[in-house]
């Protein structure tokens, strides 16, 4: 049960920072960790937001090398 509930709040939390990494790729604009004052902290949040884009890199390489996706330009 614990187990679960654990399982469950870390694969939320790895997608959130994958939609971040996501809006970071795509827009620009990525959350600025160099406002922490925190040393800890602040390397919590880079490690955190690494693992996001390492998951989007994944992802992103499997949908371009696989038959499933197309790249169409947007209209």
């Amino acid at each position: 049960m614990v187990l679960g509930r654990l399982f469950h709040f870390t694969f939320d939390a790895v997608m959130v920072s994958t939609v971040l990494a996501g809006v970071k790729k795509n827009s620009g604009f990525g959350f600025d960790v160099d406002k922490f004052s925190d040393p800890t902290l602040k390397s919590v949040a880079e490690k955190y937001f690494g693992v996001g884009e390492t998951v989007f890199g994944m992802i992103q390489g499997t949908a371009v090398n696989s038959g499933y996706f197309t790249n169409r330009p947007s209209s």
